[in-house]
């Protein structure tokens, strides 16, 4: 029994403490800097890396601060890193002349790895529409496909919800969509609204980012089939109008009922709205005619405006 309590060691407590330092460490999110040319975009990522002001001002805040907010990447099974979060940040730093950029690498599966994208972008601002709305499909179904799990997660932070928690959510007082709109401040309706934006073809979906279309009516132009939706590009270019709520309702139920024919969607679109009684509308090829090819429609606006200054100024002295 001597021979044998001789062969005790004990350890340190230093040694007992080192090693839960060193578990505890191995466990905890460290920030990285990893090289940027190592950061791939992440797939399908709906959020525009834009280089207009914000960008630019984006890459002076980093020259002079360094990145503050560090982004969020996985490890990509091919070598580097997929991006989740700071695709934005990325950029500014390549603008900045930057080689690296502080990232926190976390081991996320796909539909992981959207919760996190999403819930990363959603509150900005300056979001388009067609941002916002693949977006919210995006994350949708990654939340009906994480009923049937129960590892993963769906905040920034990282935070664990179990299945049968975030079930319990959908299936009392919230819809699916309620949840996928909570951390924008949008109703489960408004989200299932602009998740009809993805279904406009790229044309009309460009024309509601540039506010040319309204969310409204083009919400309602996104249940029709995109052979009528080519159909109905062809009349507003035509008549040189957009729909209104009412024509777009219409134009709906007329697919609907399968009435809608080409002279029916040009005799909708040539009605005249109210808003337009008082609106006066020059065809681009009319005045294309009286410009220079170089001219920008502002331009084109500009001189039009002097012109008339002119003639008002001769109006009022002939009436001398």
């Amino acid at each position: 029994m001597k021979s044998s309590a001789k062969n005790i060691v004990l350890k340190s407590v230093d040694d007992i403490f080192q090693t839960e330092e060193n578990r505890a460490d191995a466990q905890r999110e460290r920030v990285q800097e990893i090289p940027l040319d190592q950061l791939k975009p992440f797939k399908n990522h709906p959020f525009k890396v834009r280089d207009d002001q914000r960008m630019l001002d984006t890459a002076d805040s980093i020259r002079e601060y360094g990145v503050l907010v560090p982004a969020i990447a996985r490890p990509d099974p091919e070598g580097g890193y997929e991006l989740i979060s700071g695709h934005r940040r990325k950029r500014g730093c390549e603008m900045a002349g930057l080689q690296t950029m502080p990232v926190i690498i976390r081991d996320l599966d796909d539909d992981a790895a959207v919760l996190v994208m999403v819930d990363s972008n959603i509150q900005r601002e300056e979001l388009l529409p067609s941002e916002r709305a693949f977006a919210y499909k995006m994350k949708l179904e990654a939340l009906k496909h994480q009923g049937a799990r129960s590892d993963l997660t769906s905040s920034q932070l990282g935070t664990k919800l179990r299945a049968d928690e975030l079930l319990a959510q959908v299936v009392g007082k919230l819809e699916m969509a309620d949840v996928v709109g909570q951390n924008a401040g949008e109703s489960g309706r408004q989200v299932q609204r602009y998740i009809r934006l993805t279904e406009l073809i790229p044309e009309l979906l460009d024309m509601v980012d540039e506010r040319k279309l309204a969310f409204n009516p083009a919400v309602e132009v996104s249940y029709l089939k995109r052979d009528e939706q080519r159909m109905l590009l062809e009349a507003m270019d035509a008549e040189q109008t957009t729909p209104s709520l009412s024509q777009a309702q219409r134009i709906k139920k007329f697919s609907q009922e399968g009435r809608l024919t080409e002279e029916a969607m040009s005799a909708i679109m040539s009605e005249e709205k109210k808003s337009e009684m008082d609106k006066v509308t020059l065809r681009s090829d009319t005045l294309y005619k009286y410009f220079p090819k170089s001219y920008t429609p502002k331009q084109m606006e500009q001189t039009i405006i002097r012109l008339l200054d002119v003639w008002k100024q001769r109006q009022k002295n002939q009436e001398r």
